[in-house]
């Protein structure tokens, strides 16, 4: 019977593994409605581990505004680790959901939110494990329509063969009109086809298998267009208009287990418009909207009672740039004040962050992390990136970090930006010799610390660095070892002075991940079954078995690794994800390239006059309710006068 537990089965198995408790389920808060009563089925992945997919917000609001609806249930499933997975294929127990341990092929969909494209092996390793085929054209009805979502999303063409569908942007309506669609679908005896053309025509859902590819000699897209009648040349990216009316997670999910994050968070805004040019999340969640000072408060308070955490952790891409951060955290701040609730902002911008600010977060006397993300060394870097921020600005931040009582401090940059030199990047051993002087001299101790955390840059889809050419691994990995050495040279810093780096080859599987298209997926297939798992963790990565994979799969084609990666794009190519609209405009993104190549800064659109970046809501604009009864406005009605048609000419 379909729905069935694979309980019975899987429990003899899990007294031979490491970490078994991820598998139990039943954790605080978890849903687990019956199977019978319920007319749609999902299953909701994050491919990875249990520890790092529990916490994610996407797929935890999800899971809730679908099991509220009364028609349909949603369960939990995650990347299964390798000693699980062996015992598994030896027995025959197939993927499972944690919460009903129902097998996932049993599903009518299963949804896969990608928060970076390392997730991609473990897709196949679940589809594999589920029953399911690995490639959208051998499946048949009695498969799960498998969906992709989360910010990879925004070009899935190197998984278009593995995924049934794509879903760009907020995914809170979304999977209610999925839900409605698959419905009626199952009630009309519709077939897979047909159930995946209504998806489509919708125009907020990308189905890969109704658009054609067609490549110029050179190996470069000539143009990609619809197969088929009613899918439109574009698909347009969905977004929640006004976040008070969807108070998601209500009832947050208590872990079993250890995860990467033991707090309970509350999305206070979504979107960014501080224009930094590297940033894909800024770019693609825009435009900025707030929740009202109330909302966050009632969702604060329901969320602490229904978990008992002791941490609030205030989420968004840059929480202190909410427009009423001051008081809001004042409000939360004076409420809990005597309890053991604390709270915490996850992201801070460098010159968003002040003294009152500080004393508002820990005034019960606990201090979180700081954690600042100057993001380039030098003031000339700064610029081309547009992350304006000064010298005086993270001198001036960590002067109230520390006389406010922390005593250490963690500086994220990256290595690799465009236009970058090895001088940029020596200046990030200058900065931090700088902070550790200010904290010296303001506390009077020598116990200061500050970690500085290397990131390679990665050039991502509808961002103005998305032409760019990306730096290879070597020249990483040189321009590193000179940092490394220039923060270690001079000994009255050194032992203060932490210093966190990976080296350059992930980055660049991940480059050939992020820009890749359709021809990178027989790579990610190659690499799989090659043995490639948890390619987001280092102990599992192999940059060789990478570059293996791709020479294998890459032999007939004219493209090799470094044609995705380090080679640079002109404003004529048409690249792989020109047919996903995520609100931005195509012309806009290359006029902020060409700013970038100028140095030339770009202020925060909030603030100042529009730049016409193309995702602003419209006037004319059709309104809908909210499940509290409030307005929203859908982003498929946003941009539909906005459709373009890709040209069929063949760039030069």
């Amino acid at each position: 019977m379909t729905g069935e537990s694979l309980y019975p089965v899987l429990e003899p198995l899990l007294a031979q593994i490491q970490k078994p408790i991820q598998y139990v389920g039943g954790e605080l808060n978890a849903q687990l409605k019956p199977w019978e009563s319920v007319a749609v089925h999902w299953a909701l992945m994050y491919p990875d581990a249990y520890e790092v997919g529990l916490p994610n917000q996407g797929v935890m609001i999800l899971y809730e505004v679908l099991n509220e609806r009364p028609d349909a249930l949603a369960e939990r499933t995650y990347a299964v680790w390798p000693d699980l997975a062996a015992l598994m294929r030896e027995t025959g127990v197939p993927q499972f959901t944690v919460d009903g341990h129902r097998a996932v092929v049993d599903f009518d969909l299963l949804g896969v939110s990608f928060a970076t494209e390392l997730g991609y092996t473990n897709l196949l390793e679940a589809l594999d494990l589920a029953g399911i085929p690995l490639h959208a054209v051998d499946r048949d009805e009695s498969h799960p329509v498998v969906v992709a979502g989360g910010h990879a999303a925004f070009n899935p063409e190197p998984i278009a063969d593995f995924i049934d569908a794509a879903v760009l942007g907020d995914g809170e309506q979304a999977v209610l009109e999925m839900t409605e669609v698959i419905r009626q679908a199952k009630r009309d005896g519709a077939s897979r086809e047909e159930l995946l053309h209504r998806l489509a025509k919708t125009g907020g859902v990308y189905v890969p298998a109704f658009y054609d590819v067609d490549y110029l000699p050179d190996g470069r897209i000539q143009r990609v267009a619809p197969n088929k009648a009613d899918v439109p040349f574009r698909v347009h990216k969905r977004t929640v208009m006004d976040l008070d009316a969807w108070p998601y997670p209500k009832q947050p999910l208590v872990p079993l287990a250890e995860t990467v994050h033991e707090r309970m968070s509350v999305e206070i805004f979504r979107g960014c418009t501080r224009g930094c040019r590297f940033c894909q999340a800024g770019m693609i969640t825009r435009p900025v909207r707030e929740r009202s000072i109330t909302g966050v408060g009632e969702m604060v308070e329901r969320g602490l009672q229904a978990t008992g955490f002791e941490e609030v952790g205030l989420l968004s891409l840059s929480s202190a740039d909410h427009s009423e951060i001051a008081p809001m955290t004042k409000g939360l701040a004076d409420r809990y004040e005597g309890t053991q609730t604390s709270l915490s902002l996850p992201s801070t911008r460098v010159d968003a962050f002040n003294i009152d600010l500080a004393n508002e977060l820990t005034r019960n006397g606990r201090r979180s992390g700081l954690t600042f993300a100057p993001e380039g060394g030098s003031e000339r870097i700064r610029k081309v990136i547009n992350k304006m921020v000064t010298e005086e600005d993270l001198i001036r931040t960590v002067t109230a970090a520390y006389s406010a009582g922390w005593r250490q401090v963690k500086l994220y940059f990256m290595c690799g930006l465009p236009t970058e030199t090895d001088e940029d990047v020596l200046q990030i051993a200058e900065l931090a010799k700088k902070v550790i002087a200010t904290g010296r001299e303001v506390t009077g101790s020598r116990d200061i610390r500050c970690t500085v955390s290397i990131g390679g840059f990665v050039p991502k889809p509808h961002t103005p660095f998305q032409w760019v050419g990306q730096l290879g691994h070597e020249a990483t990995d040189v321009r590193l070892a000179k940092l490394r050495d220039a923060v270690r040279s001079d000994r009255s810093f050194a032992r203060a002075i932490g210093f966190r780096y990976h080296d350059g080859k992930p980055g660049i599987v991940e480059g050939l991940l992020s820009r890749g298209d359709r021809r990178v997926g027989k790579v990610i297939e190659a690499v799989y079954r090659a043995g490639g798992r948890f390619d987001g963790w280092s102990e599992h990565f192999s940059f060789d078995r990478w570059m293996a994979g791709a020479d294998e799969a890459l032999a007939d084609e004219p493209v090799d690794v470094d044609w995705y990666t380090v080679r640079e794009r002109d404003y004529a190519e048409v690249l792989p994800w020109d047919h996903l609209d995520s609100g931005l405009d195509r012309d806009w993104l290359w006029e902020d390239w060409q700013d970038a190549l100028s140095e030339t800064e770009v202020d925060d659109c909030r603030w100042t006059p529009c730049f016409d970046c193309g995702v602003c809501p419209q006037m004319g604009t059709e309104i809908q309710a909210g499940p509290t009864g409030r307005t929203l406005i859908p982003m498929t009605v946003l941009n539909s006068a906005r459709e373009r048609v890709l040209a069929d000419t063949p760039a030069e």
